[in-house]
This record gives C-alpha cells, sequence and structure tokens, in this order.
C-alpha cells in the first residue's frame, strides 16, 4: 500500500523530532487523530517507517519505536563513513564557484556558533553543510542511503551533539572538510570526511 506523502512526512518529523520515546507503542487511534489521518493512511505510513527502520511491529502487540542500540549505531556510522567519503569526494569534483563561497560562509557561521557556545545552533549548521555537500555531489542513491541511516541516528546523534568539548573538536574536521572541497581537491575532501566520521564513531564509545 502507498502512504500519504503528508501523512508519512509529518509522522517521520515527528519521531525525528523526539516526539515518541525508544519502544514507545504507537497506536493506531491516537495517531489517526493527532495527524488527522484515516487508519489505512496510518498503517501505510508506519509500514514505510518500518522499511526505513525506524518502526518495528511485534506480534500481538503492534507498532513501536525501533530502539538503536550503541553497537548498532556505531555500525551504522561506520557505513556512513565509506559513503559520506564518496558524496566529499565527489563533491569536490563537482563543486561551482557559488556553491563553494556557500560552504565557506556554512564554515565560517560554524566557527561563531562554537565560539558563542550556541549548541543548537552548530547542530543545525552541521545538518546544513552535510546537506549542502549532498547536494553538491548529485549522487541520489548515496543521498538516499545517508538520509534513511540518519533517521536511525537521531538520538544518538543528538546525544553526541551534548558532548563537552566535542563541537570544538568537530567544527575543524569540518573546516577540513569544506577547505578540501573548496579547493577542488578529491582526495583531501574523502580523507577529510571519513577522519570527521571516524572521530564520530570514537566519541560514540566514549558515551557509551
Amino acid at each position: 500500500m502507498a502512504a500519504d506523502p503528508r501523512v508519512l512526512d509529518e509522522l517521520r518529523a515527528a519521531i525525528l523530532r523526539g516526539e515518541f520515546a525508544p519502544r514507545q507503542r504507537l497506536v493506531e487511534s491516537d495517531l489517526c487523530e493527532a495527524f488527522d489521518a484515516s487508519r489505512f493512511a496510518i498503517r501505510a505510513a508506519l509500514q514505510a517507517l518500518e522499511a526505513d527502520g525506524l518502526v518495528e511491529r511485534q506480534r500481538n502487540v503492534g507498532a513501536r519505536i525501533r530502539e538503536i542500540s550503541l553497537e548498532e549505531a556505531c555500525e551504522i556510522t561506520e557505513v556512513r563513513q565509506v559513503v559520506e567519503g564518496l558524496i566529499a569526494r565527489r563533491a569536490a569534483e563537482r563543486v561551482s564557484d557559488e556553491e563553494a563561497t556557500g560552504l565557506e560562509a556554512i564554515g565560517r557561521q560554524m566557527h561563531d556558533a562554537v565560539a558563542a557556545g550556541e549548541l543548537a545552533l552548530y547542530s543545525d549548521l552541521n545538518a546544513r553543510l552535510h546537506s549542502s555537500l549532498r547536494d553538491i555531489a548529485r549522487h541520489e542513491k548515496a543521498s538516499g542511503i545517508i538520509a534513511q541511516l540518519h533517521g536511525q541516528m537521531v538520538r544518538h546523534q543528538f546525544a553526541l551533539s551534548r558532548v563537552p568539548g566535542r563541537s570544538k573538536v568537530s567544527v575543524h574536521q569540518h573546516q577540513a572538510i569544506i577547505d578540501a572541497v573548496v579547493g577542488r581537491d578529491p582526495d583531501g575532501a574523502e580523507a577529510a570526511m571519513r577522519a570527521h566520521i571516524g572521530s564520530v564513531i570514537e566519541a560514540l564509545r566514549g558515551i557509551g
């Protein structure tokens, strides 16, 4: 069954915002009321979210939010390391002068956010940078993989963003990625991205 795009997008966004706790049961009647949707639309959305790894179904219980263990989060991030490395390489090969200027602006804003201690803003800029790199790379398959993995990782990424001093480390890693992409250095861009994601894996293990 095909999911209603509105219902699917709104339910996915609510999950990614943390409005539902890990292992929380998703009651269809409550979701119908919350999202002004039919049971058919809710069931189709839940089925799609199950395929994305955000929801799981249990026999005689129904659907609930899938909890991602720390071990699984590290494995997911290892996959990200490879795919995002490819994205950075492609971005360095394809970046235009206008896109390069945009990346440099994001880099400056990230440094300003860290200096001001604005972690929420830094997190938003982090997401914008990675999204911009995907847009520049124009690699649909890689972007699709990353979008799915991001959904499964959102809670661990939130916890990681709150680790003291983490942003001061990652901002320089992000700057290295930007410099390599802007400099049209595919090898350097891939290496910088892999190094950054590698440090994410180490940080995840540190909060376990």
